[in-house]
């Protein structure tokens, strides 16, 4: 009586691998096509911000700081990216920061549209609640498992796997933004006839943008969350230094590789937080 009940038990693993076998059998051609587009991608993207000289980031992150929020700030953050490349991790931020702004932009592309079809439909929202509910709370290293399936190792399923765990935030506040403009905005605009598009691109979309990029803010955080445990699957990058330092315990090493992914992700929210705060000061 106090154990579960055998007959009860019913496991859907192996539900789901029939539908992951019948996916690599039937869609790999589907997959190699997206593992090329990622790919080139990919390397498009670290050639672009690898031609770039160290010093040119530095001063352009030191004026976005000054610009944004004081002189101190903009010092204080360019030292933080000066730190990382006298840690000798600079090529390696690189890599991290191309899969990254990959990620984002990818999943800006899906979550815009997604969060705002959600604000214009009940029974879109009714399904995709749940499933965004799913998404956020499921372990980040359970995404690892169909990115490598279906892409194998190596930077095509970190870029994948990154993009998954990361849209859900925007998906959502691009929904809330949407959702929660003003009635009464909504309402003067209808009253001077304007069409569904002309209300999401004049009306909702502008008053709704502070949320949204919010949202990309978090979307991007989660992102240089998932990056580094993406280096469990191949991925290069500062993540590999931490799992490199894991393995042979190199204390050192580790605390180094975490103070550098600490500094570049408090860069990258300190220039969107700056973005934001510069749009609804009416500057941008």
């Amino acid at each position: 009586m106090l154990e579960f009940p055998e007959q009860l038990i019913f496991q859907i693993s192996k539900y789901i691998d029939v539908v992951v076998d019948w996916i690599l059998d039937n869609l790999k051609g589907f997959f190699d096509v997206i593992r090329t587009i990622i790919f080139e991608l990919f390397d498009g993207t670290e050639w672009l911000l690898g031609i770039i000289p160290w010093w040119v980031y530095i001063i352009a992150l030191f004026y976005a700081g000054w610009k944004f929020y004081s002189l101190k700030a903009g010092i204080f953050l360019s030292v933080m990216l000066f730190m990382i490349g006298m840690f000798g991790l600079w090529e390696m931020m690189i890599y991290t920061l191309a899969i990254v702004l990959i990620s984002v932009i990818v999943s800006i592309l899906i979550g815009l549209p997604v969060g705002i079809l959600m604000a214009k439909s009940k029974k879109t929202e009714s399904i995709l609640k749940p499933v965004l509910d799913a998404m956020q709370t499921m372990p980040s290293m359970v995404y690892l498992i169909p990115a490598v399936l279906l892409f194998g190792l190596g930077k095509v399923p970190a870029v994948f796997a990154t993009t998954i765990y990361a849209v859900p935030p925007l998906i959502r506040l691009t929904y809330l933004g949407i959702t929660n403009v003003d009635t009464e905005v909504i309402e003067a605009g209808l009253s001077f006839g304007s069409t569904p598009l002309q209300m999401l691109v004049k009306i909702e979309f502008p008053q709704a943008i502070s949320t949204i990029m919010t949202g990309i803010n978090q979307t991007t955080m989660m992102a240089m969350a998932m990056v580094v445990i993406a280096s469990m699957i191949g991925a290069e990058g500062i993540g590999n230094e931490v799992l490199i330092a894991i393995r042979r315990i190199e204390v050192g090493r580790g605390v180094q590789a975490g103070l550098a992914i600490v500094f570049l992700a408090i860069i990258l929210d300190r220039v969107l937080q700056g973005l934001v705060q510069k749009y609804e000061r009416g500057d941008a």
